[in-house]
């Protein structure tokens, strides 16, 4: 009856901790050109992981280094830009940059993957050129989008505003991923590794 006993109380232990659901692996930091991002971050309660890592260079100069954040590793931009769901992009400097030179490039992003972009789209756009500020080297800009909040802006760590809708938060990703995304084709597949 003992060894009957003792059987039945290992197999209760087994079936117990097979049946606990495993913790979820925190994702190993990533780095480069000597930037080193978070495997994951938390947004509003909800973990995000990093997809991709990638290097914005203008000639031979490297700019800066940017990671793609979602809630699961994903390929496919339309898929990304299709889901309504929590993305953050983080880019940290690798040389000063000034303002002007931010601005054109979301003007450029677009119109470029946004053509037919709305006057009120556009007017998002004026305002996020509105916030940004010249940008030293080890400095960081974050975007995250929040459904039913919004894409919230931070420009070296402080938060400068929030701006609403997923019109402007696919418009402002799609200059990263979309279909001609400002920092060229190989930098998209970067992001996009998954």
């Amino acid at each position: 009856m003992h060894a009957l006993y003792t059987i039945a109380l290992a197999a209760t232990a087994t079936f117990g901790a097979a049946a606990r659901p495993a913790a979820p692996v925190t994702p190993a930091p990533e780095t480069l050109a000597g930037v080193t991002m978070p495997g994951q971050v938390d947004v509003d309660g909800q973990r995000l992981v990093l997809n991709g890592m990638a290097l914005r260079k203008k000639a031979v100069f490297k700019v800066y280094v940017a990671g793609l954040y979602l809630p699961a590793s994903e390929r496919s931009a339309e898929r990304i830009l299709s889901a309504d769901a929590p993305r953050r992009v983080v880019m940290q400097f690798l040389r000063d940059v000034d303002r002007e030179k931010m601005c054109a490039a979301w003007t450029e992003g677009l119109a470029a993957n946004t053509p037919n972009a709305s006057p009120a789209l556009r007017q998002q756009f004026a305002t996020l050129c509105g916030w940004m500020e010249d940008i030293r080297e080890g400095e960081q800009f974050a975007f995250t989008y929040v459904p039913g909040t919004g894409t919230r802006v931070d420009v070296r760590g402080k938060p400068k505003g929030t701006l609403e809708g997923k019109a402007f938060a696919d418009a402002l990703f799609a200059v990263w991923i979309g279909q001609k995304p400002g920092p060229g084709e190989d930098f998209k597949r970067a992001l996009l590794k998954g």
